[in-house]
């Protein structure tokens, strides 16, 4: 248990599908064991699914099932998948709680993972990965092969990157 990863999935881009017929996103299941046995990954991990929404559509009491399952999660190393347009006010709530002795990481993605080979999502998990198992407690945004404090951080809209401030 000392070593295992949490992984807690709150939907976003990262796991949304795409219909053919109305050209709409929407979710059906996580993409994370799939992505996990494509990428060979040996890592104890626990996958649970907490939602599966749009991060624009989450609410107050969706953070705080979030912040719940953190606060009574055993592992020390968490990641969070999250949609990105309000990833940094979850990585705010659940840096308020001051969960001293955990990581966690929060990452999404641009494109949906379902997309293929276009999308982000699968850079973006492998290195909140490799990320989640280095840093120093704390609450930290990983995208684009980079990782940011949580309160040192901000989505660029126009480019769709993730920037310092």
């Amino acid at each position: 248990m000392e070593d295992q990863i949490q992984i807690f999935i709150t939907g976003g881009t990262f796991d949304k599908e795409y219909n053919f017929v109305n050209g709409q996103l929407y979710f059906k299941d996580t993409h994370l064991p799939e992505m996990m046995e494509r990428g060979r990954c040996s890592l104890d991990i626990d996958i649970k699914t907490l939602m599966m929404v749009d991060s624009l559509e989450m609410t107050q009491e969706d953070r705080e099932i979030i912040i719940h399952n953190c606060q009574k999660c055993k592992a020390k190393n968490i990641l969070v998948t999250h949609g990105t347009d309000t990833m940094t006010i979850t990585a705010e709530a659940l840096a308020k709680e001051n969960l001293i002795d955990k990581t966690i990481v929060l990452t999404g993605a641009m494109i949906p993972y379902a997309f293929g080979n276009s999308s982000d999502g699968f850079f973006n998990l492998g290195s909140a990965l490799a990320f989640v198992q280095i840093l120093d407690p704390g609450v930290y945004i990983v995208m684009n092969g980079r990782y940011f404090d949580w309160n040192k951080v901000k989505k660029n809209i126009r480019s769709g990157y993730f920037e310092s401030m």
